[in-house]
């Protein structure tokens, strides 16, 4: 085994950890929270949070992250899933919340980064080619 494919097997192992921990951690916190199976270019996202009562969205899609900060292609890859998520139960997209989030190097999992949208954080409608 390479160098290279050695760092990608403790990367992976480390991501699958911190989506455990996350999983476990609000768990024990009282949430209603079930990890996804991953399913390719269908994926669904790494857990669903079903919220009871429901204050905004009945679900809401995590993607968690432990690796190089990047915004934009974290929130697009969540949008997607959010979508697939939806697609396959029959359900609105607009009733499935979607957030990324992202491990905080030498904090708890209490400190991690939750990344959103405007649109998506604050409901507003798609915005429309003018």
């Amino acid at each position: 085994m390479n160098d290279i494919t050695a760092r990608n097997r403790r990367n992976k192992r480390a991501g699958a950890r911190w989506e455990t921990e996350f999983r476990d951690q609000l768990r024990e916190a009282g949430f209603d929270i079930e990890r996804l199976r991953l399913t390719g270019v269908e994926d669904e996202g790494d857990h669903v949070i079903r919220r009871q009562p429901v204050r905004h969205r009945p679900f809401l899609i995590t993607e968690t992250k432990n690796a190089k900060f990047e915004p934009g292609t974290f929130i697009k890859e969540a949008l997607r899933e959010r979508d697939n998520y939806a697609k396959h139960r029959g359900l609105d997209p607009r009733d499935v919340d979607v957030a990324v989030i992202v491990r905080r190097r030498g904090a708890s999992w209490r400190q991690a980064y939750v990344l959103s949208t405007v649109e998506e954080f604050f409901d507003l409608p798609p915005e429309t080619d003018s």
